[in-house]
């Protein structure tokens, strides 16, 4: 699978990350198949470069009876996050938030296929 990168260029404020987890971070539903999870390549180099202060929630359509070994995993292998929301339902991922007045867009996307990681270069444009 290809994964050259595209440049995501961010403003200087603090930032929220919904980030799905089963086809996105790890193999999609690997945890069931294989009976572990297994991080897809590319997943750490792009966790890493989230800033520090940023708030990060991780979705899943995993069920309740998922979360202890879900969070070991994730803790096991130094995954950062804020929140984890589990029960989502299988369907699209929606964010609704308003523009700035300075005109700088409050909402993206990115939308990766499945089983490959998100192949980002996060930059911080100090001047936006």
């Amino acid at each position: 699978m290809d994964r050259s990168s595209s440049e995501l260029v961010l403003s200087p404020l603090g930032h929220t990350w919904f980030i799905d987890l089963d086809g996105t971070l790890v193999r999609h539903n690997g945890h069931l198949l294989d009976g572990t999870d297994t991080l897809l390549d590319g997943a750490t180099e792009f966790l890493a470069q989230i800033p520090a202060g940023d708030l990060v929630v991780i979705v899943t359509a995993r069920t309740e009876e998922h979360r202890e070994k879900t969070e070991a995993f994730l803790a096991e292998h130094g995954v950062r996050y804020d929140h984890l929301i589990l029960a989502a339902p299988y369907g699209e991922r929606i964010v609704v938030n308003d523009a700035k007045p300075s005109g700088l867009v409050t909402a993206l996307a990115v939308s990766t296929p499945r089983d490959v990681a998100p192949a980002l270069t996060i930059a911080v444009d100090e001047g936006r």
